[in-house]
C-alpha cells in the first residue's frame, strides 16, 4: 500500500468545479493584482482568526520580514527566536538587520519557552518571534506578559498553525503582528506561494500595507521606501474557495492524529506528541521521536511509506550561523531533537485504512529488536 506524505491532487480533485469556477472570473478580466479576491480573502481570513485586520502577502517569510520592518527593528537590534525551527524565522532577523539569538525549546512540546527567552534578553532586545509549531501553540500567553513587562515586541509565526489556539485566542492575535503561510503543503494552501500577516492594531495594519506595496497605499504614493509582496488574485481567488473547509480539516487533521497515538502507543522507541493543555493543536505535522529513526525510515520506505525529517538540523547549526560559534550543549533539546524526530503523513485526504498500515508497519519494525 502506498503511502504518500502528502496528496495535493486528492484535494484538487475534491474542489475542482469550485476551483476552475473561482479562477475563470481571474483569467478572463485579466486582473492578477489586488481586486476584490484579495480584499475578499483578508475580509473573511481575519474574521475567522478574530482579527481586526488582515494583509495578503506574497508568502509567509515576507509577512515576518515586514512585520520586524514595521516594528522598527534594525541594525543593533537583537530578536529572540526559537533555535528548533525552519530558517525563514531566523533569516528575516539578519535581512531586517538585526541580530538572531537563539533561545532552546521545550522538549515535550518543541516550541520556545518563556523561562529561556528570559535568559536571552538583554538591553539590545527588541523583539520575540515565537513559532507555534507543527500545529503545537508556545506558551504565547505567558511569552505576551514578559514582552509587556520587558517592552519587547511579540511575534508569532503561525506558518503551521491555522486555527491552532490557546485558552481559546487563536493562534496569531496574541502578538503583535500574526504571520502565516500559504505555501502549498500548509493546512490552509495556495497553489503557489502566498502569505498573510494578521493584527488588531490600525497602525500597524497600514504600515504593513504600506511596506508591502513600495511604501503607498494607492499607485504613485510613497510615503516610504517599502518592498512588493502581495498576494496575488488568483492565489487569493483559490484561497476563497478552501477558506470554508478549514474548519472541517483541521478536525480531520486532529481525528488523524488520536488514531495515530492510540495505535502507536504502547511501542518501546517511539515518543508520541504531546497537545499543552488549554491548546487546540491543529496538526499541520505528526512528528515522533524515534529510535533507530533511519532504520525506521528506510524500513517504511520500502513499505512505500514515505516520512520527512523536520528538521534535520537545528538553526544554530546551520552553516548560515557558523559565525555565531554555537555548540550543541547551548541548545541541549534542539541538538538531541535533530536526531530524533520523524514526521508521518498527515492530510485531510488520509484514510484511516493507511493510518493504521503505517502504524502496523512501525510497530513491525520496533518488533525486530
Amino acid at each position: 500500500m502506498k503511502v504518500p506524505f502528502a496528496d495535493l491532487t486528492s484535494q484538487y480533485k475534491n474542489l475542482k468545479p469550485e476551483i476552475d469556477q473561482a479562477i475563470a472570473p481571474v483569467l478572463n478580466a485579466g486582473n492578477f493584482i489586488g481586486g476584490e479576491p484579495v480584499r475578499l480573502f483578508e475580509k473573511n481570513f481575519a474574521a475567522l482568526c478574530s482579527a481586526k485586520y488582515c494583509i495578503g502577502l506574497g508568502n509567509g517569510t515576507a509577512g515576518l520580514f515586514l512585520a520586524l520592518k514595521a516594528l522598527d527593528i534594525g541594525a543593533g537590534d537583537e530578536v529572540i527566536t526559537p533555535a528548533w525551527s525552519w530558517i525563514s524565522t531566523s533569516e528575516v532577523i539578519t535581512l531586517a538587520g538585526a541580530k538572531p539569538v537563539f533561545a532552546d525549546v521545550d522538549p515535550v512540546y518543541y516550541t520556545i519557552t518563556a523561562s529561556e527567552i528570559e535568559k536571552k534578553i538583554t538591553n539590545r532586545t527588541k523583539a520575540v518571534i515565537v513559532v507555534n509549531l507543527y500545529g503545537q501553540m508556545a506558551d504565547t500567553k505567558h511569552i505576551r506578559q514578559i514582552c509587556d513587562e520587558k517592552n519587547i515586541k511579540l511575534i508569532e509565526d503561525c506558518s503551521q498553525a491555522h486555527l491552532s489556539e490557546e485558552n481559546g485566542v487563536i493562534a496569531g492575535t496574541i502578538g503583535d503582528y500574526g504571520v502565516f503561510s500559504f505555501y502549498p503543503t500548509k493546512n490552509l494552501g495556495a497553489y503557489g506561494d502566498a502569505g498573510c500577516v494578521i493584527t488588531n492594531k490600525e497602525e500597524l495594519a497600514i504600515k504593513i500595507r504600506r511596506l508591502a506595496n513600495h511604501g503607498g497605499l494607492s499607485k504613485d504614493e510613497h510615503q516610504m521606501e517599502g518592498f512588493n509582496s502581495r498576494l496575488d488574485t488568483l492565489q487569493a481567488a483559490i484561497l476563497n474557495v478552501k477558506l470554508p473547509y478549514l474548519s472541517a480539516w483541521t478536525k480531520k487533521r486532529i481525528e488523524l492524529a488520536q488514531l495515530y497515538c492510540k495505535e502507536l502507543t504502547g511501542i518501546r522507541g517511539i515518543i508520541l506528541p504531546e497537545v499543552r493543555i488549554d491548546t487546540v493543536h491543529s496538526f499541520h505535522l505528526f512528528v515522533v521521536m524515534a529510535e533507530q529513526r533511519e532504520l525506521l525510515r528506510e524500513y517504511l520506505s520500502q513499505q512505500e511509506i514515505q516520512t520527512l525529517i523536520h528538521y534535520p538540523k537545528a538553526l544554530p547549526f546551520e552553516p548560515a550561523y557558523s559565525y555565531l560559534n554555537h555548540k550543541e550543549s547551548d541548545f541541549p533539546v534542539s541538538a538531541h531533537l535533530q536526531n530524533v524526530v520523524l514526521s508521518l503523513p498527515l492530510y485531510p485526504e488520509l484514510s484511516r485504512e493507511k493510518v493504521l498500515y503505517v502504524c502496523k508497519s512501525i510497530r513491525s519494525f520496533y518488533e525486530t529488536f
